[in-house]
């Protein structure tokens, strides 16, 4: 079994906590954008709060380790590694909450290059112990905004897990889904399930705008966010968020296999 020491050091090593590759000015700009409450930063969250970018700051300083310093202005942010490894251990309890209830769960990501096998071993071993692991609106099209317009995507599933491709794309595997950040997709899964009459949810694990959009909606929601997306850590301190796991989230995919291993072992899911 990995040790926390020694997940802790892998994290700093691969960059996944401790000095990562987010700039800073990026995240002060997320942390601007969300205050100015733009869409394409709030990923389906309604804020509560009036949050300004130092109340941001504050909480990010908090739940992440990034400098409170809001004269820092430039060089690459910051992860504390022991907040990744608490979060990774809420994130373990709560999946181990749900393979003992045995609730269908549904898994997404926007960050499918990276973290789609991270969340396909946890789909299989959720599914091994009984619970349904759920696909709703297969196949479903979805206009998306993206930098280039909005462009027409379908809904996807990959081991178990949700994915956006572009109408043009290549529907082999993971590699051609898109990089998403808008709670579309979870919206449109959530509204086909409940049309069809099948179960709901009673987690959803993901990033973006999976957790977001189904917290939004009083869906339990657990996830990984980086340090540029504030957006969960105000929806887990506003308590429409379980969960939310501070790492670096577009590293090697290899890089979160030790994660993944982590986690199965602390919800007790063998794989």
């Amino acid at each position: 079994m990995l040790s926390a020491d020694e997940l802790r050091a892998h994290l700093v090593a691969a960059g996944l906590a401790g000095t990562v590759a987010t700039p800073r000015e990026k995240s002060l700009r997320s942390y601007l954008m969300f205050a100015q409450r733009d869409p394409r930063f709030l990923i389906g969250l309604d804020p509560e709060g009036r949050w300004t970018p130092d109340a941001l700051l504050r909480l990010m300083a908090d739940r992440c380790g990034v400098s409170p310093d809001p004269g820092r202005t430039s060089g690459w942010d910051m992860i504390d590694p022991d907040r990744t490894l608490e979060g990774l251990d809420a994130f373990a309890g709560r999946l181990a909450a749900a393979a003992r209830a045995r609730v269908p769960v549904l898994l997404g990501t926007g960050h499918p290059r990276q973290l789609l096998d991270f969340y396909a071993v946890l789909a299989s071993a959720l599914s091994a112990v009984g619970c349904p692991v759920l696909t709703p609106a297969y196949g479903r099209c979805i206009d998306i905004s993206t930098q280039f317009g909005l462009r027409t995507h379908t809904l996807d599933y990959v081991h178990g897990v949700a994915v956006v491709r572009p109408v043009d794309g290549d529907h082999s595997g993971g590699a051609s889904a898109a990089h998403c950040h808008s709670p579309l997709p979870v919206r449109a899964a959530l509204a086909a399930a409940a049309a069809g009459g099948g179960p709901l949810p009673a987690l959803v694990v993901g990033d973006h705008g999976w957790v977001c959009g189904a917290g939004q909606l009083g869906i339990e929601a657990i996830g990984l966010a980086d340090v540029n997306d504030p957006a969960l850590f105000v929806g887990e301190r506003e308590g429409r968020v379980s969960v939310v796991v501070p790492v670096d989230d577009a590293a090697r995919s290899d890089y979160y296999w030790p994660l993944t291993r982590y986690v199965l072992n602390r919800a007790c899911l063998s794989q």
